[in-house]
């Protein structure tokens, strides 16, 4: 009972905050983190109500039942060949990952791989689809495709052009893969997942990029003299370049454009330029401020963008330069890895063994010291970067077409029976 009430409250603070477009990216490359349960009560404080994860974790999606958060699981980068050539793997994986938490939890988009078509695997490249399009045929089996969107997550490297954003063009090489698979999401109301980092312009080029305009502060904006329209951060201008390219496929009124990845670090090495605590508070909070208030893109406006932050912990054997470790909205305790605004409950129980500073140098006291999240001092107000490749960083969330379970009475568990049993056979 008493879980409920608190249940309740937390939802009911959400709704009044608008934060229903706010998505966290739950990445685990690391040995240091908290339970699922620990995340859930900083994911509380964040007031995200969805999470994005790179696989389908079952102690996690088990730790999240009945919390009313909608969840996007992953298909891992090698399953991909597999899945695409044997449908009944498909349906194995759907059987082992996806039913054992229906009702409970709530699953509402599939991810198959990351980055792929971006990769120089050619087996991936031709196997994305077709494992993408087994997939879902193993969710249809099971009447779930209304409840379940089948997608994968794309690097701002899939475009040829990107600056203005009424040039965003696909790469001609891609086009073979891009194209049908546009005609797939099309069909079944699935999103176009996104990983965007202003962050990685600002690196590549600190001296002509604008730090307020890719921190989403006061700034002149820049103009699309193409279409009149003037875009006062980053973000948005890479979101509509990828709405120009997709409608240059024919497909743009009937994909949505969703953020799987967006993030800024708090450190980096020597030569990572902007990587720090403040810039990251800016971003960041920033970020869930635009979300909160449900605003679109200049080339959308009235289309709320869907956004996951990445990421929901700093993770400290992540591959490449020290910034890959230092995404995180909190330090493995609990505690937050710089200031954006609100005070949450302390998380206890943590047995991290203590390298959160990327070189293993934590000491690993364990135990939070509470943590403060949420809007931040910022204000809302070109180049883009190409994705990392890694296996790792995240934004974006879903639309209403979900099934929302936050209960499961024995009368939802037999109706479920019922429905889905057949997928057990």
């Amino acid at each position: 009972m008493a879980f409920r009430l608190l249940l309740a409250v937390a939802v009911g603070a959400l709704a009044l905050d608008l934060a229903a477009a706010l998505g966290v990216n739950y990445g685990q490359v690391a040995d240091n983190l908290p339970s699922p349960q620990d995340a859930a009560v900083l994911l509380r404080a964040l007031k995200a109500t969805k999470v994005k994860l790179y696989d389908a974790d079952a102690r996690v999606l088990s730790a999240f039942a009945g919390s009313g958060v909608d969840f996007t699981v992953g298909v891992p980068d090698n399953l991909v060949p597999r899945l695409a050539s044997n449908p009944s793997a498909a349906a194995a994986w759907v059987r082992a990952n996806i039913l054992p938490h229906l009702p409970g939890t709530s699953i509402t988009t599939v991810t198959v791989g990351n980055e792929v078509l971006t990769g120089t695997d050619t087996t991936m490249l031709r196997s994305l689809l077709p494992a993408m399009e087994s997939l879902h045929a193993a969710l249809a089996a099971c009447n779930i495709t209304s409840h379940i969107a089948v997608t994968t997550a794309h690097s701002l490297a899939v475009l040829s052009s990107s600056f203005p954003p009424s040039s965003g063009a696909f790469r001609h090489d891609l086009l073979p893969y891009i194209t049908p698979l546009l005609a797939f999401l099309a069909k079944t109301n699935s999103p176009f997942f996104i990983n965007a980092y202003p962050y990685f312009a600002y690196k590549a080029d600190s001296g002509s990029v604008d730090l307020d305009y890719v921190l989403f502060q006061s700034n002149a904006g820049v103009l699309d003299a193409a279409t009149g329209l003037r875009y006062g951060n980053m973000l948005h201008a890479q979101v509509d370049a990828v709405r120009t390219a997709i409608c240059a496929a024919d497909y743009g009124m009937a994909v949505e454009i969703q953020v799987s990845e967006t993030g800024w670090p708090s450190q980096g090495d020597d030569d990572e330029a902007g990587a720090s605590p403040q810039n990251a508070a800016r971003y960041n909070g920033n970020l869930m401020r635009l979300a909160a208030q449900g605003k679109g893109t200049p080339g959308a406006p009235g289309e709320p963008l869907q956004v996951y932050v990445f990421a929901l912990f700093n993770e400290n054997q992540k591959p490449g330069p020290a910034s890959e470790r230092h995404y995180g909205l909190f330090k493995p305790d609990g505690t937050p890895a710089y200031d954006v605004g609100v005070k949450a409950p302390t998380i206890g129980g943590w047995k991290g063994s203590g390298n959160d500073n990327g070189n293993g140098a934590n000491n690993g006291t364990g135990g939070g010291a509470g943590l403060v999240v949420a809007d931040g001092p910022g204000e809302t107000g070109g180049g883009v970067g190409p994705g990392t490749g890694y296996y790792t960083i995240s934004s974006a969330t879903l639309k209403v077409k979900r099934w929302r379970c936050t209960g499961s009475s024995p009368l939802m568990a037999v109706i479920f029976l019922m429905v889905y049993g057949l997928c057990w056979s």
